[in-house]
């Protein structure tokens, strides 16, 4: 039986845990609800204006459409199986389409024009994930991870770097390539700061934003890295791997969210009012209610 000094300890210790998951930004009582299982591999999850979100299912090369009425539907086949996504200013979805190596923007109607398709005449490794600027401008990360459906057994780059592409620009400039393996990509609200998680070197890095979209200032912000992320309006940050782990805007460790399966991909805040936390992993989507919206 614990001394009364082990028993205080461990007390302190629960009370402690207890606190740090309170500080989760849940609604009262919420709970992780599964949409559907019936997918492969799950990823990308991004929100229209209206709160709908879209996600891909890798494996089957398939877009889908989860909606704010609880729907969900099959938004586009055929998608060059496409990975992380984003909305831009008017509308239209943005997907790292790695089958080719390419940048994609789908308007509403389906009809697709390829952004980027190599860098300096050599195909990219395969964009990951991206994120859409204030100003219109892409930054994307491009690991390389080799796929069943390329033929090719090796990158043509030397380097697995983080991309911007200026608004209106056909090429594409490297912003950081100190790099193991980028992946995880988002900025700030104000376009200021951007995030961007090395998955090969678990770590996860804050950027300061330059005028011209380069990037400087570049500090250790989590000692993690992740798949995909997310931001609330408190500028949490949501990585993501093992289930979900929520940091606050200073890097401290505010709680994690478990998730069934073995890999949560990634995760975005959508809904009527952005308050509801869509979450892939493996074959599986869910939801979970939130007090606070996302970014």
């Amino acid at each position: 039986m614990p001394k009364p000094f082990e028993r205080l300890c461990i007390a302190a210790l629960l009370c402690f845990s207890g606190l740090v998951q309170a500080a989760l930004p849940m609604a009262e009582g919420a709970k992780l609800k599964l949409v559907s299982d019936q997918f492969v591999f799950t990823e990308g999850p991004a929100a229209d204006a209206a709160g709908n979100i879209y996600f891909t299912d890798q494996p089957n090369d398939t877009i889908w459409k989860f909606a704010v009425d609880g729907s969900l539907s099959l938004f586009m086949d055929d998608a060059g199986r496409s990975n992380g996504m984003a909305f831009d200013g008017e509308g239209n979805l943005l997907t790292c389409a790695d089958e080719k190596g390419e940048l994609w923007r789908v308007a509403p109607n389906g009809e697709v024009t390829v952004l980027v398709k190599d860098f300096a005449g050599k195909r990219l490794n395969g964009p990951n994930d991206l994120w859409v600027d204030p100003a219109g401008g892409i930054y994307f990360t491009d690991p390389y991870y080799q796929r069943p459906y390329w033929e090719h057994s090796a990158p043509e780059l030397d380097k697995e770097a983080v991309y911007y592409l200026p608004p209106d620009a056909q090429e594409p400039l490297v912003v950081a390539d100190d790099l193991v393996k980028p992946n995880g990509i988002i900025g700030s609200s104000d376009g200021k700061t951007l995030y961007v998680a090395d998955i090969g070197d678990d770590k996860t890095y804050a950027y300061s934003v330059l005028a011209d979209g380069q990037l400087s200032a570049k500090k250790l912000f989590a000692e993690m890295g992740s798949d995909g992320m997310a931001l609330d309006r408190r500028g949490n940050l949501y990585l993501t791997g093992d289930g979900v782990t929520v940091l606050d805007k200073h890097g401290k460790h505010i709680g994690h969210i478990p998730v069934p399966g073995d890999w949560t991909a990634n995760v975005t805040f959508g809904g009527e009012h952005g308050r509801t936390l869509f979450i892939t992993a493996g074959p599986a989507v869910y939801t979970l209610a939130m007090r606070v919206a996302g970014m």
